[in-house]
């Protein structure tokens, strides 16, 4: 998995996969955790993912578990220069929203937990509509300066705040967001197609999906009478009870058996093909689930198998 992409306007260049980092301290332990990043990296892969709040909402953890076992699994291994590590600002439960006081003060814990001078890629994990733009972006900016962080990006904000914060950006000569996290798949579509999307293809950003797998549903292993142990079952398990999602397994299913791959593979490989995406995020909680995430670097679907998920995903 070596074929890395520009991320935006930014100057990462990225695998085709990103790892996410929430269940670290979570469905892992730091032991599985270790695994997976080993593995990860061991097959080209460079782009982690994570936020200061994972993994808060698990009994006994207060948030930051997830950075700290990859800080501490980078410097085992002595990789820092090897790997891009993007993490998140605005949802740790005593360093919520995007005051500048809030901001600077969370990328100090970050940095500690990491064990880093610098972040590759900091979200705004959340829009904070009580600070303004202005704000937000002059002190992203200041980080940036300090060389504390590579580059901004932005997750879960709207299509206005979006382009407000870009084109203030711009016009400051300010650090402008490369990225936007959005949650994007097969059963998942209609939040960001439409406006969100066209403010992300205006501005040259390049889409990260979270949930590229929707909880999970999209590997396939949820059908009508299973059971699935999983930490991620009960939400995954909702996407049956519709329509689309027994109608995307189908087609999923039809498509997998044509080439081959596993059910997972083709719901990223669909995924990575759409306007303005840039590689999709997924997370493992074991060594034995990334064969087929990774898998998505060398599947390519034909216009007519992308069309035919599309339809069944409508």
């Amino acid at each position: 998995m070596t074929d890395l992409r520009k991320l935006g306007t930014s100057d990462l260049h990225v695998s085709p996969l990103a790892l996410g980092g929430n269940v670290f301290g979570w469905g892992a332990d730091e032991a599985q955790s270790f695994a997976v990043l080993d593995a990860y990296t061991a097959a080209g892969g460079n782009f982690i993912d994570t936020a200061d709040s994972y993994t808060a909402w698990v009994d006994g953890n207060e948030g930051g578990e997830s950075e700290t076992i990859i800080g501490d699994w980078v410097a085992s291994r002595g990789n820092r220069s090897d790997v891009l590590i993007a993490t998140k600002v605005a949802s740790h439960p005593k360093r919520k929203g995007l005051a500048p006081a809030n901001i600077k003060a969370a990328v100090e814990d970050s940095l500690r937990r990491l064990r880093t001078d610098y972040i590759d890629l900091y979200y705004t994990h959340v829009d904070d509509t009580s600070v303004s733009v202005e704000d937000i972006v002059t002190t992203l900016d200041q980080l940036v300066k300090e060389g504390k962080v590579r580059a901004v990006a932005a997750s879960q904000i709207g299509p206005e705040r979006l382009s407000e914060s870009v084109t203030f950006a711009e016009k400051e000569g300010l650090a402008r967001y490369a990225a936007l996290q959005v949650n994007y798949n097969l059963v998942s579509r209609d939040s960001y197609e439409g406006e969100l999307r066209d403010v992300v293809a205006r501005h040259g950003l390049a889409a990260v999906p979270f949930f590229s797998l929707a909880r999970g549903f999209l590997t396939g292993k949820y059908r009508p009478g299973t059971t699935v142990e999983s930490v991620r079952s009960e939400g995954a398990a909702e996407y049956l009870n519709t329509d689309r999602g027994p109608r995307v397994l189908a087609a999923l299913d039809r498509v997998a058996g044509a080439h081959g791959a596993e059910v997972a593979t083709v719901a990223l490989a669909w995924l990575a093909a759409q306007p303005t995406v840039a590689v999709p995020l997924a997370s493992a909680r074991t060594v034995e689930q990334l064969p087929s995430l990774l898998a998505v670097a060398d599947l390519e679907l034909t216009p007519e198998e992308l069309a035919e998920l599309t339809a069944a995903s409508a």
